[in-house]
């Protein structure tokens, strides 16, 4: 059965909207990241409305890279344009300070044009006057859920897909840890024959061999060949992967955790197999769990 609480950290949204002599575009995006990692292409002249947004978005979502951006334009065709007076001042001093010195070092310097000025950092302010900010922050902040459903609706519907993805990959694993299972007892009476000819070998070389300490070197070498635990292991983890599909909330860091043990016991089983059929097994149990890997590093 998919989970369908199982959340991705891609998504995308956008939004127009208009009030207080203002029209805007909103535009939300996220990939899959490590941690949460919100950045804001917000207007700095709208006093108290990055906290807001910061917090809106963080009851959305709890992981991944998002870029949230706002364009905001006066109806009418354009912002408005008023000097900075403070700024002015400043990259005029500034400009006469370079003119100073580019004569000093006879250095001819062109003027610039006014429109050149205009452009300098901080000689203009682009947005409303302060008594305008509050209700305008308000207005945009009410536009704000319904562009983050949205945006929270397309994250839970790719995450369905996921879902659906990854327990067909645990459908996989469990099917091949029941084969190897049956690999591993199949090639029971092959192992015990070649002990039993190593140990023959052994006594036959030395015959004044310490039967304590040829004993122990055959314990250590069928405790070497015996995947019993590997397999024990990977059910258990099959398991703890069907717990963690059905459990709300973001689950995409301990999946990822889980998918490096699966990994772990499939390395181990590939090294302890000593047969080829369970060799194929092992194998093929890693390309399945790498496969997994790659869906659930998009999980929230």
């Amino acid at each position: 059965m998919v989970n369908s609480q199982l959340v991705s950290m891609t998504g995308f949204s956008a939004r127009r909207g208009e009030g207080c002599g203002y029209g805007w575009a909103w535009e939300i995006r996220s990939v899959n990241g490590k941690g949460f990692d919100l950045r804001l292409r917000l207007p700095d002249w709208i006093e108290g409305l990055e906290p807001a947004v910061r917090a809106a978005v963080a009851r959305v979502a709890s992981r991944g890279n998002i870029t949230l951006s706002l364009k905001l334009a006066r109806d009418g065709g354009g912002e408005a344009l008023r000097v900075n007076p403070a700024g002015l001042d400043a990259a005029l001093a500034a400009l006469a300070l370079v003119r100073a010195k580019s004569e000093a070092a006879g250095i001819p310097v062109a003027d610039p044009s006014a429109v050149e000025i205009l452009a300098l950092r901080g000689v203009t302010d682009q947005g409303g006057e302060a008594e305008e900010t509050g209700p305008l922050r308000d207005a945009l902040l009410a536009d704000l859920p319904p562009l983050l459903d949205d945006f929270a609706a397309v994250r839970a519907a790719e995450g369905t897909a996921l879902a659906g993805v990854i327990e067909s990959r645990i459908d996989r694993i469990e099917a091949l840890t029941a084969s190897a299972a049956t690999a591993a007892e199949a090639r029971r009476p092959e192992m015990e024959r070649a002990l039993s000819d190593n140990l023959a070998r052994v006594m036959a070389g030395a015959a004044e061999a310490d039967p304590a300490r040829v004993a122990q070197e055959l314990a250590v070498l069928v405790v070497k060949a015996d995947v019993s635990e590997e397999i024990d292991r990977l059910i258990a983890h099959v398991a703890a992967a069907r717990a963690l599909m059905a459990e709300p909330g973001a689950v995409g860091r301990k999946l990822d955790f889980l998918i490096q043990e699966f990994m772990r016991e499939a390395n181990t089983l590939c090294s302890k197999s000593g047969n080829a059929g369970l060799t194929r097994i092992g194998l093929d149990l890693k390309t399945v769990i790498d496969q997994m890997r790659e869906q659930v590093q998009n999980v929230e």
